[in-house]
């Protein structure tokens, strides 16, 4: 049988080299990406059957990226491979679209055997494909539900740090349009400086 292909995104370069090793003896790992970004384009480009993904990445994290994935109809099964072990972070894994979530404290065979199960999985949708389906929000309120993909976007590149004019940029969109997003984005929230903002992303996920 051919073998199961793979895409790879973690941020730490030394980690996914790693993990590249462990997998590529069993697995075809079509390739690896350190950036939320990155994995969407690679996944559009490669289609993969299994993407083992981290949450903490640049850009876009994880949770984010796997809903931007269903949105565009994409079928390969995510499998989450973290470091976040507490139920928050499982919950909005599982709402965004995984097939499955796994720690890096774990041993390897349990990732191995997670990729196997989304394998199979991935050939059985293969099989009998059906229209994709949104995830659903992967906030716990509805004031924090509310916001929208772009906001969220725009969240967490603020929360990394990046300026309007650099997300402008990274969006192709105008300053003005970014510091706009984000007037709405604070009001909705109800915080008052970009630090709270920030504070706000961390807590919930969006980056670290």
């Amino acid at each position: 049988m051919k073998r199961l292909r793979v895409l790879l995104a973690d941020d730490h370069r030394m980690f996914l080299a790693g993990l590249r090793r462990l997998l590529e003896p069993t697995f075809e790992v079509v390739d690896t990406v350190e950036d939320g970004r990155a994995l969407i384009a690679a996944a559009a480009k490669l289609n993969p059957d299994v993407i083992v993904t981290d949450i903490s990445m640049p850009l876009l994290n994880g949770v984010e990226a796997a809903r931007a994935l269903a949105a565009a109809g994409c079928r390969a099964q995510l499998i989450f491979l973290t470091m976040h072990g507490d139920a928050l972070y499982v919950k909005q894994a599982m709402n965004a679209g995984a097939f499955d979530y796994v720690l890096k404290r774990d041993a390897p065979d349990k990732l191995l055997a997670a990729i196997h199960k989304a394998g199979r999985k991935r050939r059985q949708h293969s099989a009998a494909p059906s229209e994709p389906q949104l995830p659903k929000s992967n906030f716990q309120n509805a004031q924090l539900g509310e916001i929208t993909p772009r906001h969220r976007e725009i969240w967490q590149l603020l929360a990394e740090g990046r300026t309007p004019k650099e997300i402008a940029h990274l969006l192709r969109i105008s300053t003005r349009t970014v510091e706009f997003h984000k007037y709405r984005l604070m009001k909705r929230l109800g915080v008052r400086s970009s630090a709270e903002l920030a504070s706000l992303a961390i807590r919930h996920g969006l980056t670290e």
